[in-house]
């Protein structure tokens, strides 16, 4: 695992996993949303060419997101995919969980970016983008995996199992 993309619907757990990657593998972290988001939550034009230059890298681990922009670029280059396919369930607690405590901290995000209760009814919020693409998502992944047979892909079904995971790669007896 050198170039690793951890893959899921909002609220899956990607930036929680690709921190704790970073950390235990000594791998670059690049977090995609503070490369998108520029003041004033608009797209930094630079975030195509960052992308393509740290994931020309040897080394990496980012979130699989902002494939309109990105196309298939990071998947093409990862060597292992992580895809943490929860169940809506958990997925939904975690992103209201995590929406409620940014609205009503309003801290700071990325680039002066903060999160406000009003913004929970933007068709792209998070509650409502895990909602109405958790079954998507799930489509577009499996065919992403199926379209790249060379990456090693690790496929983690719930919490508990990633948990277990994550602490079997510290101990070296890691498998899904």
């Amino acid at each position: 695992m050198e170039r690793v993309l951890v893959s899921g619907v909002s609220g899956a757990g990607k930036t929680t996993l690709a921190t704790a990657l970073s950390a235990l593998l000594g791998l670059p972290r690049f977090e995609l949303d503070a490369l998108h988001h520029g003041p004033g939550w608009t797209p930094r034009p630079e975030f195509e060419a960052e992308v393509a230059a740290f994931s020309a890298g040897p080394r990496w681990v980012t979130e699989d997101q902002y494939r309109s922009r990105l196309g298939s670029l990071l998947w093409e280059r990862a060597d292992t995919v992580i895809w943490l396919d929860l169940p809506r369930r958990t997925v939904m607690g975690r992103v209201l969980r995590r929406s409620l405590v940014r609205a009503a901290t309003r801290r700071e995000l990325w680039n002066g970016n903060r999160e406000g209760f009003r913004d929970w009814l933007d068709p792209e919020h998070p509650i409502r983008w895990a909602w109405s693409g958790h079954a998507k998502r799930r489509l577009r992944t499996g065919a992403l995996l199926a379209a790249h047979p060379g990456v090693t892909a690790i496929h983690l079904r719930s919490a508990a199992q990633a948990r277990r995971w994550l602490d079997g790669l510290s101990t070296g007896s890691a498998g899904p």
